[in-house]
């Protein structure tokens, strides 16, 4: 069985940093990206990376902010958040695929997600 667990989420102030982390099981994918949603808003594209780490892709409103990074040895990535602000408050989920893909319908694994809330 294939499952995708994030972790990570929380509360925090605006201009902090946290870390997520999304754990696969039953399967290695070749890509794995997050999304976000907020209430009211679609799921929005944040950051995908390949197999090997050497492609990585983010969205306009985290690059330069946000890195996400995976351990293949744990089948685990990880999105690593600093600078945050109060727009980056949503859902986060983790998303496994078979290419770096921006669309969410793309990728056909997905976790639960883990909500991230900042406050100003």
């Amino acid at each position: 069985q294939v499952q995708l667990v994030e972790s990570g989420g929380g509360l925090v102030q605006a201009g902090d940093s946290l870390r997520l982390s999304c754990a696969a099981s039953g399967r290695t994918f070749y890509a794995m990206g997050w999304f976000r949603q907020a209430p009211g808003k679609e799921r929005e594209f944040v950051a995908a990376i390949n197999l090997s780490g050497g492609n990585t892709v983010y969205g306009d409103s985290v690059k330069g902010r946000f890195t996400i990074s995976r351990d293949n040895a744990k089948n685990t990535v990880y999105l690593r958040m600093n600078s945050l602000k109060p727009e980056d408050t949503a859902l986060y989920y983790c998303a496994g695929g078979s290419n770096v893909y921006v669309r969410p319908y793309n990728y056909g694994y997905w976790g639960q997600g883990t909500q991230v809330t900042v406050s100003s």
